[in-house]
């Protein structure tokens, strides 16, 4: 079926992984990950979380159902690359319109198939997530890794990311208006809280608390979205302004991001946790809830000591710090993806909880 390895993914220790070209065939050099879902490549493809990593499944087929219209998570996808064992480029689905490597191509997203990602995942799983090197499979690895050393991690994937001016995301019959703070967020935080009677204005992630007020919303929104959380000190400043004064929810970096806003520490995981199978407790109920998951960094527990947060959820897998809390100040968040399409569904209800906070306000007003 192919001819010689035309592609070579060079690991940072020096390790070689070869394949073959699919998507676009651009240089890149990236931080490489896993992910363990089984179904949702488009998902992951679009998901502004991803911006400069270069994604590995683990489950070996991909592509097999095409790229459908309604299922792009933005609508311009940022992440670096996919590597997978073993490409379809000839789907099976009513709904798709376009083959996965037309996409990637469209948007410059370098694809490598046909390695043996068994092999490279378990690497990923033993040493850690590592800088890593796509190119032509003539490179060198002496030239190959003088370019590794070379390179200096960004730090603005989430300015690059977030939108540039606010813009509302409209609902029908709307009961309650949100602000939202764009740090990269997924289209599935908009549709499911305008399912539950949200009038969402969209803004940047480094818009101010004075002009969050001026909009006098009913509940803020922190959104995921790529990199370290430290990187977006703007944010930070303007979650710890906004916290006890309107009911505020955050996803993932902006779970991380409420976290460091209330005095808290985080850190960066060995592998991260990213797949839509993780088991989640929640503290406060005993019920476990299987979950997506994207994300490189985890809160300090032992730095939830001296601030307002209690820990609400924690993972099943490894201990980590899954979700907080404060009653009083009404802010809660959670490091997993309630929102997360394709399934798992368990945790729709954490944005129910966000309208019932913002409705018994409205109420006590």
């Amino acid at each position: 079926m192919f001819n010689s390895p035309d592609r070579k993914i060079i690991l940072e220790d020096g390790s070689e992984y070869t394949g073959y070209s699919f998507g676009s065939d651009s240089e890149k050099i990236l931080e490489i990950v896993f992910n363990t879902s089984m179904v949702g490549y488009q998902e992951i493809l679009s998901d502004p979380s991803y911006t400069d990593q270069a994604v590995v499944m683990t489950y070996p087929l991909i592509g097999n159902y095409g790229m459908c219209d309604d299922d792009y998570e933005s609508k311009s996808p940022s992440i670096g690359a996919l590597i997978v064992r073993e490409y379809c480029d000839e789907p099976s689905n009513f709904r798709s319109s376009e083959t996965l490597s037309s996409v990637m191509k469209k948007y410059g997203i370098t694809g490598v198939q046909g390695v043996d990602t068994r092999k490279l995942n378990r690497s990923i799983r033993d040493f850690g997530s590592r800088i890593a090197l796509i190119t032509s499979s003539s490179t060198t690895l002496e030239d190959a890794l003088s370019k590794i050393r070379a390179f200096k991690a960004p730090k603005d994937q989430v300015a690059r990311v977030s939108v540039k001016a606010a813009y509302e995301y409209p609902c029908e019959h709307a009961k309650y208006h949100v602000v939202a703070i764009d740090c990269g967020m997924k289209e599935n935080i908009l549709r499911s809280l305008a399912a539950r009677g949200c009038r969402v204005t969209v803004m940047p992630y480094n818009t101010s608390f004075d002009e969050i007020s001026k909009l006098h919303p009913d509940g803020l929104f922190i959104s995921n979205g790529p990199g370290n959380p430290e990187n977006v000190p703007e944010t930070i400043e303007t979650v710890k302004k906004a916290i006890g004064h309107f009911p505020v929810f955050g996803i993932c970096l902006g779970h991380q991001i409420i976290a460091l806003a209330c005095g808290a520490k985080t850190y960066k995981l060995k592998f991260g946790h990213r797949g839509g199978n993780h088991p989640v407790k929640d503290l406060t109920t005993g019920l476990v809830e299987i979950t997506s998951q994207n994300h490189s960094f985890a809160v300090d527990e032992d730095s939830l000591n001296n601030t307002i947060l209690t820990t609400t959820h924690i993972n099943l897998l490894d201990g980590t710090v899954e979700g907080l809390s404060c009653v009083e100040k009404m802010v809660f968040s959670v490091q997993y993806h309630p929102e997360s399409a394709p399934g798992p569904q368990d945790s729709g209800h954490l944005f129910d909880r966000f309208t019932a906070l913002m409705e018994r306000e409205k109420t006590n007003a």
